[in-house]
């Protein structure tokens, strides 16, 4: 199975006249990297959230929110009346000493000093966290479920190109013939244009020794056996995108040894087409899990 690491998940609920919302979402990285903004109440449950994050999504550059709305009366922020009436006063003694007037703008003032609106901080109530937390793993669910679905689009665009490549493998056996008669045609050709007189046995041994370096015979081997090895691997129950980033790596290496070794033009561009699949295999791997 192949699973991307793009996807977003999202929870709404109310919870003790509070509506919260929670929205996760996930783009592709090579290790698990967290980013989570909530507000100042749950900031103490940072790490649970934190570790059920990464076991969850394993990795990816992972951005969870969690918005919240008040939906009662009360407020957090309290007007401190002594402290408000006690600045009134002074003002307005001094504004009369000045001769300035005594209106409203005073207590526009008075409100912008310091310690007249207070902020009383609420403690965080367990059963409130509950119902927060199995929200947030419900919208993990939700991302997972994405990822699975962005991961069969990923799956058939990458086996559809290794597939190509394997096709295409195939296609090399019909020049290898006909590359070892022309390479002998030609080394023969250039002999009789020096004129000079050659042992047989002692050309044909050369000419072996010469077509032993551009065999290609075990890199169409090894080739074959990656492609299958990678099926195997995009086969596997669990989401593999660095194993088959691997692989992918030793596919390219069999092909670069193919090409230079080819010695064939047919062959060169067979080998040019399976580097182009084998580069957007690539391209999708960086977005598997």
């Amino acid at each position: 199975m192949i699973k991307s690491m793009t996807g977003f998940g999202k929870a709404e609920f109310e919870v003790n006249n509070k509506k919260i919302t929670i929205e996760i979402k996930s783009l592709n990285s090579k290790q698990i990297d967290i980013n989570t903004r909530t507000p100042a109440l749950y900031r103490e449950k940072d790490i649970e959230i934190r570790k059920a994050l990464s076991e969850k999504l394993i990795r990816g550059k992972v951005d969870l929110n969690i918005y919240m709305e008040n939906l009662g009366e009360e407020s957090n922020s309290k007007i401190n009346e002594p402290i408000l009436k006690a600045y009134y006063n002074d003002l307005s003694k001094i504004s009369t000493d000045l001769n300035l007037p005594v209106d409203h703008t005073t207590l526009q003032a008075v409100m912008r000093l310091p310690d007249v609106v207070k902020t009383q901080y609420e403690t965080l109530d367990e059963q409130e966290w509950e119902t927060i937390y199995s929200n947030i793993l419900l919208a993990l669910e939700e991302i997972d479920d994405f990822r699975v679905t962005e991961g069969k689009a990923l799956e058939a665009d990458i086996l559809g190109n290794v597939k190509s490549i394997h096709n295409l493998l195939k296609q090399v056996e019909p020049f290898e013939a006909q590359r070892i008669e022309n390479l002998k045609s030609r080394l023969t050709d250039n002999l009789e244009t020096l004129k000079q007189n050659v042992d047989e046995n002692r050309f044909e041994q050369e000419l072996i020794f010469y077509l032993e370096k551009l065999d290609i015979n075990e890199e169409k081997v090894r080739l074959e056996n990656h492609c299958e090895y990678f099926y195997e691997t995009a086969d596997l129950p669990v989401s593999s995108g660095k194993k088959l980033g691997f692989i992918s790596q030793e596919i390219g290496r069999e092909i670069n040894t193919i090409g230079s070794k080819a010695n064939e033009s047919n062959i060169q561009r067979l080998v040019v087409q399976m580097k182009d699949h084998l580069e957007r295999v690539k391209e999708q791997l960086l977005n598997v899990l």
